[in-house]
């Protein structure tokens, strides 16, 4: 559907006004705005995502304690998501250790590309129309 919006000029030339009005056709503004708040929730739940994800990381890095309440919620919250990753460098099961998880930095870089190509797929039709 297309939304019809008619924008009214006035040009005031040696004290005269004339009035000129002029009819533009624009794309659907609820679309638009559907598609930009779809896209928003895509990259909030990204955003959690990594975040959870860079929490992992930097708390093996450091060594933590796997006993701990929050560091065993963050490890164990985000295992789901990078398990298809562990195979990929070799999976250290040694907690308490300071190591390098690679595979978290992989799964991060991963999430964050599927999550821009969903945000681009949803306002795909909109980047056409302004180009």
């Amino acid at each position: 559907m297309v939304e019809r919006i008619e924008q009214v000029k006035q040009v005031s030339e040696d004290g005269r006004t004339a009035r000129t009005s002029e009819v533009v056709d624009r794309p659907d503004a609820n679309k638009a705005a559907g598609q930009t708040i779809v896209a928003r929730v895509v990259w909030y739940i990204a955003g959690v995502l990594l975040t959870l994800l860079a929490f992992r990381f930097v708390l093996a890095l450091l060594g933590a304690n796997r006993s701990n309440a929050f560091a065993d919620f963050i490890f164990g919250a985000s295992h789901p998501f990078v398990a298809p990753f562990f195979s990929l460098f070799g999976y250290d099961m040694s907690y308490g250790a300071s190591h390098v998880e690679t595979y978290t930095l992989v799964a991060m870089a991963v999430y964050a590309l599927v999550a821009y190509g969903i945000a681009r797929l949803v306002t795909i039709n909109r980047a056409a129309r302004a180009a």
